[in-house]
């Protein structure tokens, strides 16, 4: 019941969220060009796993199968490199 609520207030604000995850990758990236290797990587990786959490959410509700599963990536991605740059694994 609180998965279907959350699913209809995703969906009725979907522009806007989505807005907001695509402003929250160029954000990330964005820093990461300017900073470059002072970039604070943990947090880039954070924030980029979390923008591509709110992503997925969207295309699925959406049901677009390709934009799914690039942003399911960029879950793995952004795993792969909160472990790397806490020095966890890899």
């Amino acid at each position: 019941m609180i998965k279907s609520r959350l699913n209809l207030f995703i969906f009725r604000y979907i522009r806007f969220i989505e807005m907001l995850g695509v402003l929250m990758r160029i954000f990330s990236f964005s820093l990461v060009s300017w900073l470059g290797a002072e970039s604070p990587f943990l947090f880039v990786w954070a924030f980029n796993t979390v923008d591509a959490i709110i992503l997925s959410w969207c295309s699925i509700l959406k049901k677009d199968h390709a934009y799914t599963l690039l942003n399911l990536f960029w879950i793995l991605v952004g795993i792969v490199g909160i472990l790397r740059a806490s020095h966890l694994g890899f």
